[in-house]
């Protein structure tokens, strides 16, 4: 009764649609031996469920499918963001390998390639996908049926199986860090599912004050509602008698949408909800499978492309980066488990994760950025973060919730196993040095073999693959030299300066900007170095230009290196621009004599009077503006960021 009473309540809840179809509509004949699959992905939601343990969550729905399933209780995403993340399920590659690793942008997807929906098509399935899609790839054509409707596999020829990709929520970080969506979400939950926030869980990252509280526990409200929505459609299949005929997986993207979480190469950003029902005819294709019980294999979701295909008896392609968990010939437990943060928005990042099930290893590539940088994402728009910010400036904060506002460590390696929550770094520790040179060796094979394309900035590799894709461009063109600047973004808050500037002259543009964001982690750099940077303001590259300016505004006084940004920041290529905005917004009081070309590439980018929102798109439009908006605001221009 629980979960038709929750369908009664979705119904109500602003915000959504439900297409009606009636429990009494055409019931699609068995689809013989191949199992229907669904996913239903949540956004944002870390594994703080009832049947994880946490007995302070309200999810009644997805607990009663774990008592009847399988819980995985060491999923971990690619990424801890959200289109890296989808983009790795919906092709099983990889985004630091099709390079659609960053978020927003818009990659273009190598023709010989197919993705997971196109492949299980042409094996006979019905495919479907409500809503959001998020690749940072063109998502034209890969879905036979893409609407919002909740019971997408009604619209399936007769016998023919289905694989329905679901996006449910409410549970995006907008739904809880927005006092308004979130009323509008819970507007009908019933008195006696709010949470308390006297009694929240909270995290050790946070300070304890009553707003903190209270935002935990609207997420707590929030994933009851949610898990209203998982049991609605629960019912729906089952009052179309498919239940025993489709495995349906429960995951979500990435971790809670909070600070430290979502956007955090941690376990807390990466590790996820993996619920499966399993029908009983189908219980043999799930290794261990155990009903009600859990599996604590390290699960990695580059592997669930892959063992959706072999659960459906289709082919796997050579170049699928997982390897199947489930189904006929299933692989064992991996070894190893990869994680990726990229550019988020305006602000750009680059560090890589490994993590042996115990041990957690993160080499940070550009350590001189703090984990909360400035800008609009991490704005008091969004209600954590002004309550951080608040408690930060009022010295309300201890040590560890410190470290959300410093730079960052160039190595981090955590024991899981005695340290959980992620709180100290042992990657200094002579004891553990045995183990950490491992990881480091596999995360650096890892980047070869895939060749990570996350070395190059943006702009480069765009350039570079013109006419082509990146992926293509990295393992057709012999042009790109993934272990030769491999090495040279190794060097970075490792190596000094004498060795940073020899490698400033290297033939290879990636190589030489990774020398200059090498000199950025130096405290001061000589006149001679400043000279060297000073020659690479009219480099080939308009990345290596943008970086060697940014690091001459930090280091010396250049009226060159401003010009240099000035000119990059009106360039008509966007990936440019954006790199250019950013590094405007970094340079601080430098970019003052910049304020006439901000306020003239804002008009560039600004939408018309018919225009949907502010800036021409929610992609690089939005975030070159909201970078040059907050330069201007920094240097005391009357001016809003939004």
């Amino acid at each position: 009764m629980i979960s038709k009473f929750f369908s009664t309540c979705f119904v109500l809840i602003a915000g959504f649609q439900f297409l009606f179809s009636g429990c009494n509509s055409t019931q699609k004949k068995e689809s013989g031996e191949k199992p229907n699959i669904l996913i239903l992905i949540a956004e944002d939601i870390s594994p703080e469920l009832g049947c994880y343990g946490n007995e302070y969550a309200t999810t009644p729905n997805i607990d009663k499918m774990a008592e009847s399933g399988m819980v995985y209780d060491f999923a971990l995403t690619t990424a801890p963001i959200c289109a890296p993340s989808r983009s790795a399920l919906a092709s099983g590659l990889y985004a630091t390998s099709l390079v659609t690793k960053h978020l927003r942008s818009e990659i273009p997807f190598p023709e010989k390639l197919k993705t997971l929906p196109e492949l299980l098509r042409e094996n006979g399935y019905f495919t479907s996908n409500r809503d959001k899609t998020d690749y940072n790839f063109d998502p034209e054509g890969m879905w036979e049926h893409w609407s919002s409707e909740y019971t997408p596999w009604r619209h399936r020829a007769d016998g023919q199986p289905f694989y329905s990709f679901m996006n449910i929520g409410p549970s995006h970080e907008g739904s809880v860090n927005n006092l308004q969506n979130y009323k509008r979400f819970v507007e009908h939950l019933p008195a006696e599912m709010f949470h308390d926030p006297a009694k929240v869980p909270l995290p050790p990252y946070y300070p304890d004050s009553p707003k903190t509280r209270e935002t935990w526990a609207h997420y707590y409200d929030m994933l009851t509602v949610l898990d209203q929505n998982v049991g609605m459609v629960l019912d729906s299949l089952a009052a179309d008698g498919l239940m025993e005929e489709t495995i349906v997986f429960f995951i979500a993207d990435h971790g809670f949408g909070m600070p430290r979480y979502k956007r955090w190469l941690y376990k807390t950003g990466m590790h996820v909800p993996m619920v499966v029902h399993v029908p009983k005819k189908y219980e043999h294709l799930v290794p261990g499978f155990s009903k009600g019980g859990h599996n604590a294999n390290m699960v990695s979701f580059i592997d669930l492309p892959a063992t959706l295909l072999n659960l459906a008896g289709a082919e796997v392609p050579g170049y699928f980066e997982g390897k199947p968990i489930m189904g006929e010939n299933a692989e064992p437990e991996r070894e190893y488990a990869f994680g990726a943060r990229d550019r988020a928005d305006d602000m750009f990042e680059m560090s890589r994760s490994v993590t042996d099930g115990r041990y957690f290893y993160v080499r940070n590539y550009m350590p001189h950025l703090p984990y909360i940088q400035s800008g609009f994402i991490f704005s008091d728009e969004k209600e954590t973060f002004r309550e951080l910010r608040l408690l930060h400036n009022a010295g309300q904060t201890d040590a560890e919730q410190e470290k959300l506002w410093n730079r960052k460590p160039v190595e981090e390696l955590y024991d899981w196993q005695s340290d959980p929550r992620e709180l100290n770094n042992l990657a200094n520790d002579p004891a553990l040095e045995e183990i950490k040179n491992i990881l480091k060796n596999e995360l650096h094979n890892w980047m070869l073999e895939t060749h990570d394309l996350g070395l190059l900035p943006e702009a480069e590799y765009m350039i570079r693959s013109e006419g082509s894709s990146p992926y293509e461009y990295a393992r057709e063109s012999g042009d790109y030299q993934v272990g030769k600047i491999l090495e040279a973004a190794e060097m970075v808050g490792i190596s000094g300066e004498s060795e940073l500037v020899e490698k400033l002259k290297d033939i290879d543009s990636g190589v030489r900007y990774w020398a200059v964001i090498g000199l950025m982690q130096l405290e001061q750099i000589s006149q001679p170095a400043a000279k060297t940077l000073t020659g690479l303001l009219t480099d080939s590259s308009p990345s290596v230009q943008i970086a060697a300016a940014e690091a001459l505004c930090y280091h010396s006084s250049s009226s060159g290196a401003v010009e240099t940004l000035g000119l990059n920041v009106m360039d008509d290529r966007p990936w440019v621009a954006l790199q250019a905005a950013r590094s405007i917004l970094l340079v601080g009081e430098n970019a003052r004599p910049l304020i006439p070309v901000i306020y003239k590439k804002l008009d560039t980018l600004y939408g018309g009077p018919d225009s949907p929102r502010k800036f021409k798109d929610f992609n690089y439009a939005s975030f070159t503006g909201w970078a040059l908006e907050w330069a201007l605001q920094e240097l005391g221009e009357d001016i809003q960021v939004n």
